[in-house]
């Protein structure tokens, strides 16, 4: 409902006061805030969604790319419209503890995930990083992932800064479906 300037808010039985602003409502977000399927414990079979995941269809799973040691997959609640995730299969919670096999093919797939995401949907930028520990700002610490989120000039405007809200323009399984058919192939 939107209002102009001159015009009184129409009344909203039972709903509180009318203030003329629009609403974007996010159901699904409260999965997050809650923590629903968040792991129990720290290890692999308690509930860890990275240990999951790779049992499920890519469809299912959101999985974009699968390797050797290491899945690509979409982020359940992105920043971004293409923020994925590069994990390894292996329950690890420090990138120390990666041993050389998983770290090359951690940061191939990271360089092949740039590639996808500037060619499915033109991003002019990333952020690229990992949370190690709780502290650090880990949602799920005990399983190490790598975030890859696109970035394009402008997408920071009032929705997330003032707004709190992030609009994404895609369904997760579209973006799933565009980016994997944008995977480069091995080297």
């Amino acid at each position: 409902m939107l209002i102009a300037m001159n015009e009184e808010p129409e009344a909203q039985q039972g709903a509180g006061t009318p203030d003329a602003f629009e609403r974007l409502w996010t159901p699904h977000r409260m999965a997050y805030i809650k923590g629903t399927n968040k792991p129990t414990g720290p290890g692999p079979d308690d509930g860890c969604p990275f240990c999951e995941i790779p049992a499920m269809s890519d469809e299912d799973g959101l999985i974009i790319a699968r390797g050797r040691s290491v899945f690509a997959v979409l982020n359940l609640y992105p920043y971004n419209s293409g923020h994925l995730m590069v994990c390894p299969y292996r329950h690890v919670a420090d990138y120390a503890d990666l041993d050389d096999g998983e770290t090359a093919e951690l940061a191939d797939f990271t360089k092949r995930a740039l590639a996808a995401l500037r060619k499915a949907s033109g991003a002019q930028g990333f952020n690229v990083g990992m949370n190690l520990g709780g502290v650090a700002g880990a949602g799920i610490a005990a399983h190490l992932h790598q975030h890859v989120v696109p970035r394009w000039g402008g997408d920071t405007n009032f929705m997330p800064v003032v707004g709190h809200t992030r609009v994404l323009p895609q369904l997760l399984r579209d973006t799933r479906e565009l980016l994997a058919d944008s995977w480069p192939a091995s080297p």
